[in-house]
């Protein structure tokens, strides 16, 4: 049996937490904001490949993610495994159990990472007290099911390389939002990884870097990723270029 993830007190509570912008609604009042504090007062380190919960496990706390990114996973029957999505640092993560209490995926962490536990049946209590938090919550899973039909849109009526086209400019705008980098980052997954999100071969997702490197589009070192051409990549998807 895996050892459980180190749990510690906050040593900054959501107030003072960089990323509240991220994953707190906006204008919260003091008090407000001070529940909320009282609200999320564990940390959980993961080392990469570490689970966060597994599917079948039942459902307890949401998770925002302070630092590093997990991938979302199902295993399909003959034991393959299917990769459902991509988070990183100020997205919450466990949405998928709220309906079951049972969560349905594994999550497991693509590198070193923290995540602040946000147990449900309070953050649900505290929700009705705060409009604005419950709103907030609203937007998440609204947020979520948006992402699942975009999700059902790549893999129906796009092309390969339309496919990592989306797949990166969605990256670079999710960077942007977190004061990074939009043109230049890290690819914590896998190639093997993103062909299982983008549902292709790996030997398909190596030919669409290549080509887009070959194109002057981006400029890839081992997992780097610098994007010289933001219109260009948005080009292929308008079928411009």
């Amino acid at each position: 049996m895996p050892l459980p993830a180190p749990i510690y007190h906050l040593h900054s509570p959501c107030s003072s937490c960089n990323l509240a912008e991220l994953c707190l609604p906006a204008d919260l009042s003091a008090n407000e904001m001070h529940k909320l504090d009282e609200l999320s007062t564990v940390k959980r380190s993961f080392a990469r490949s570490d689970y966060l919960y597994r599917s079948g496990d039942k459902f307890r706390s949401l998770f925002a993610i302070h630092s590093g990114s997990f991938k979302t996973q199902i295993l399909h029957e003959d034991g393959r495994e299917q990769v459902t999505g991509f988070q990183m640092a100020g997205e919450i993560i466990g949405l998928d159990a709220i309906s079951t209490d049972i969560h349905a995926c594994d999550a497991v962490a693509l590198e070193s990472c923290v995540v602040c536990e946000l147990p449900f049946n309070k953050l649900e209590a505290l929700s009705r007290e705060i409009p604005l938090l419950q709103r907030h919550l609203h937007k998440i899973m609204s947020r979520e099911i948006v992402r699942d039909q975009g999700i059902m849109l790549l893999l129906g009526s796009m092309r390969a390389e339309e496919r990592l086209a989306v797949f990166l400019l969605n990256l670079s705008q999710r960077f942007a939002a977190r004061g990074l980098s939009p043109t230049q980052f890290q690819l914590r997954m896998s190639r093997q990884e993103i062909g299982s999100y983008l549902g292709l071969k790996l030997e398909t997702v190596s030919r669409a870097f290549s080509h887009f490197q070959s194109e002057r589009l981006i400029n890839v070192k081992v997992r780097t990723v610098e994007i010289l051409d933001l219109a260009g990549l948005q080009a292929c998807l308008n079928n411009t270029r």
